[in-house]
């Protein structure tokens, strides 16, 4: 049976890019619940070492909403603690939240590194009560199911990162494509060259392959396109799936290959609704991704850490000590 509580005005603590390169962690109002919204009390977020850094350090293109102050993160795992009459869901659920647009004082991009957030119920994904602070990590998992299932895509032969997506993608091909060989990873960082399951994880200059058909990038390094390219066969594919500021290459080595170039876009809800069904089926595995789980009032902190110490392949956020 359904529980409502006494619906009312929610205050919560957030992250908030006040400007580029300055950081704060301070109290907002959020809006005002309706009947089709549910109040998320958060456990844990993800800090995004790809579009978040874009926004701390200034240097994210033009995109839809951008300006500060803002609140960052797309990655929250919470518990219902308002469930409105036409939200379709319960209080207690656990749940995945991809951002929130409750915050009337500031901006929200992507609006989910808070204690609190009111959300409408669609956008509240139920997932399992087995599944903790790893479900920060479905949002990339997303990312990397979108990668898979572009029309025509040929498993992934070569995945450039083996941050969290890389992980991510990695695991996912092998699971998806039990036929297929496993992709190889490329890892220029020694420290996260462990970790993998079922595939191999090499450095570029280890690899003297030349003639990849299907390779995905995730490293968000721009410079890279150039020795993809040249690593391919004869109409070989490269799909970008990082984010990236600004990407060029070299035509003629392209045009000899005659190479296509795919850009991976934002995931769609039924790539999320896909990863859950796979996590919570237990073919693909969250476990052995987050490096780093610190308070949420150490915020500051962990975004240094994330942007910095190539040790961290994830940075998760609790924020039980701050509901």
């Amino acid at each position: 049976m359904q529980v409502l509580v006494p619906r009312s005005r929610v205050h919560t603590t957030a992250v908030v890019f006040e400007e580029p390169h300055r950081l704060a962690l301070r109290p907002l109002a959020v809006a005002e619940p309706g009947p089709a919204d549910v109040v998320v009390g958060v456990e844990w977020t993800g800090i995004s070492t790809g579009t978040e850094r874009l926004l701390l350090t200034g240097q994210m293109p033009p995109f839809p909403g951008l300006g500060y102050p803002l609140v960052p993160g797309y990655e929250a795992v919470g518990r219902i603690r308002e469930a409105g009459p036409a939200s379709g869901r319960v209080v207690g659920q656990r749940v995945f939240v991809p951002g929130a647009r409750c915050f009337p004082e500031v901006r929200c991009l992507f609006g989910g590194a808070a204690a609190a957030l009111v959300v409408p119920g669609a956008r509240a994904m139920p997932i399992a009560d087995g599944i903790g602070a790893e479900g920060a990590l479905l949002a990339l998992a997303a990312t990397a199911h979108h990668a898979l299932a572009l029309p025509n895509a040929r498993p992934p032969e070569l995945i450039v990162g083996h941050g969290a997506l890389g992980r991510l993608l990695a695991r996912m091909a092998v699971a998806l494509h039990p036929g297929h060989p496993a992709p190889v990873v490329w890892e220029k960082a020694e420290v996260r060259s462990g970790g993998a399951m079922g595939y191999q994880v090499l450095t570029p200059e280890e690899d003297p392959r030349k003639d990849y058909q299907a390779i995905i990038d995730v490293s968000g390094d721009s410079r890279l396109l150039d020795a993809l390219i040249g690593r391919l066969g004869p109409r070989g594919e490269v799909v970008l799936a990082g984010f990236y500021e600004r990407i060029g290459f070299d035509f003629v080595p392209a045009f000899l290959r005659e190479a296509t170039i795919r850009v991976s876009a934002e995931w769609q809800p039924a790539d999320l609704a896909a990863v859950v069904e796979q996590v919570n089926g237990g073919r693909v595995r969250l476990d052995g991704i987050v490096s780093h789980h610190v308070p949420a009032a150490a915020a500051s902190d962990a975004y240094q850490v994330a942007f910095s110490d190539p040790g961290c392949v994830k940075m998760i956020l609790d924020w039980q000590e701050a509901a």
